[in-house]
């Protein structure tokens, strides 16, 4: 009997996610496939519903809007800056990313979006927030979680992503 994706159980999927004009922004093509523990959050909202009582061997095509995917831009997680927090950057560019603490601990994902002589203006927003995100998933296999995966929220399968 196969299993079915519901709460609890290990999801081993292939992915491609392209945005509305059809690039391609992430892709496990080529790389080993992503396992997450479905109801923990490992993935978007709106992508996790759609695996809900799926098969090994099933593929989807999802639209997710970005209330379900990455959330809509927040305005206040943009923000000028004085250029001299940034004094120890080199070079600093728009463009430029780099990861920094939040207040609330967690890792933010910032861009530079302006450099002027004396400001410099980031963006914290996730890159794919305020984006349709499509998804293509073919679904590999299907397992239950070991209690210490439970435990710990997450798949223990020797790689160690940082």
């Amino acid at each position: 009997m196969s299993l079915t994706i519901k709460e609890n159980r290990v999801v081993t999927i292939h992915y491609k996610l392209s945005d509305d004009e059809g690039t391609i922004l992430d892709s496990s093509e080529g790389e080993e496939p992503l396992a997450y523990i479905h109801g923990t959050e490992g993935l978007v909202p709106g992508l996790e519903k759609a695996l809900d009582n799926k098969k090994a061997g099933d593929s989807i095509k999802v639209k997710v809007e970005p209330s379900q995917g990455y959330g809509e831009i927040l305005p206040d997680l943009v923000q000028e800056l004085d250029r001299e927090a940034f004094k120890d950057v080199e070079p600093l560019e728009v463009g430029l990313e780099f990861n920094a603490q939040g207040e609330d601990g967690n890792i933010q994902h910032i861009e530079v979006k302006k450099v002027e002589s004396d400001k410099v203006t980031i963006d914290a927003n996730h890159p794919f927030a305020g984006m349709n995100l499509n998804f293509e998933v073919k679904v590999v296999e299907i397992r239950e979680a070991t209690d210490e995966e439970l435990d710990h929220g997450h798949v223990h399968d020797g790689h160690h992503h940082h």
